[in-house]
């Protein structure tokens, strides 16, 4: 496991290089980890309601997005500790265990929601394309196994973390809470296997899918040509936001993974890669906040439900103070 995966990690191989980077200024990140927790908490604690209520009617695409949406909230919880954690120049005041249990939880949320992702696509291109033969195909149960899979096989993947000691704190005199350490071969396989499995094909899955959708509903005589304009946004969509939040982090984790074979102990990749790497890691906390946004309250439908609860709490105000 890279512990460099980390939103606040900053390169700092003093054992081999020296310090790398001066100390960076910590308002960015610290405002990039308020404004995605000011936007994402409400709107996931909306869409957690919105997709229970899917899952209540046997709808097979609510399990996706009810257990995306809970990753969601579990990360997005974690995100004043790190916030905190950087306004005080990287000294983690909370012990060890909670050093190790935020870092976890970051590992999961980034994987987790990268596969539920897939899921949602293929589950829609499955809908869309084999309508008919999909209704002995997607079935609750089916949806609930693939989820609670995805999430056991990523969190015990992830075990690991708790036996790293760059996650004890404690032991280190600046409190560090995994910051990166020196690479190595093993990190190195690990960091070619997270581009592959954990991004590129991911990635293969989401762009055919959507394309094979987008086509379909194009070449449909039966559906008006302001839904397959909304069809054809939410594709491209989906996408792009897919390649934004999680492309940099990737090609850097790449990048890395390659530099260890030629670098011959230099530093000069490391000095070069620090910036961009600081921006690919606040882009990808971007995506918990913007999930929901893709995935249920730009349909119509969940306009409608926020539209009526909100005239709902209009009306009992109203009343309450007439009375």
């Amino acid at each position: 496991m890279n512990v460099t995966s980390l939103p606040t990690a900053r390169s700092n191989h003093t054992s081999s290089c020296g310090p790398l980077y001066d100390e960076e200024n910590p308002l960015p990140l610290v405002a990039l980890y308020s404004t995605v927790l000011t936007v994402g908490l409400p709107a996931n604690l909306i869409t957690v309601f919105l997709t229970f209520l899917e899952v209540c009617r046997k709808n097979v695409l609510g399990v996706y997005l009810f257990s995306l949406t809970l990753c969601d909230l579990m990360y997005l919880s974690t995100l004043p500790l790190w916030a905190i954690y950087i306004h005080r120049g990287h000294r983690w005041e909370w012990g060890s265990l909670a050093c190790k249990i935020t870092g976890y939880v970051f590992f999961n949320n980034m994987y987790i929601s990268i596969f539920l992702m897939c899921c949602v696509s293929v589950d829609r291109f499955v809908a869309v394309v084999y309508a008919v033969e999909s209704r002995g195909l997607r079935r609750m149960r089916h949806a609930a196994i693939i989820s609670v899979t995805i999430v056991a096989v990523v969190a015990i993947g992830h075990v690991p973390v708790f036996t790293m000691t760059e996650g004890n704190s404690e032991k280190i005199s600046e409190k560090r809470c995994f910051e990166p350490s020196n690479p190595s071969s093993v990190v190195t396989g690990l960091n070619y296997a997270r581009f592959f499995v954990g991004f590129f094909i991911p990635l293969c899955i989401l762009t055919l899918t959507n394309f094979a959708i987008l086509v379909n509903v194009q070449a449909s005589a039966g559906l008006m040509t302001k839904t397959k304009v909304k069809v054809r946004n939410l594709a491209v969509a989906v996408v792009l936001f897919f390649l934004v939040c999680f492309t940099p982090y990737h090609v850097i984790l790449l990048l890395r993974a390659v530099n260890f074979h030629v670098s011959d102990g230099k530093c000069d990749f490391e000095r070069h890669v620090y910036t961009p790497y600081t921006i690919s890691l606040g882009l990808s906390t971007v995506n918990s906040a913007l999930n929901p946004v893709f995935y249920v309250l730009a349909s119509s439908s969940a306009q409608k439900k926020i539209y009526k609860g909100l005239q709902g709490l209009r009306s009992s105000s109203r009343s309450s103070s007439l009375a």
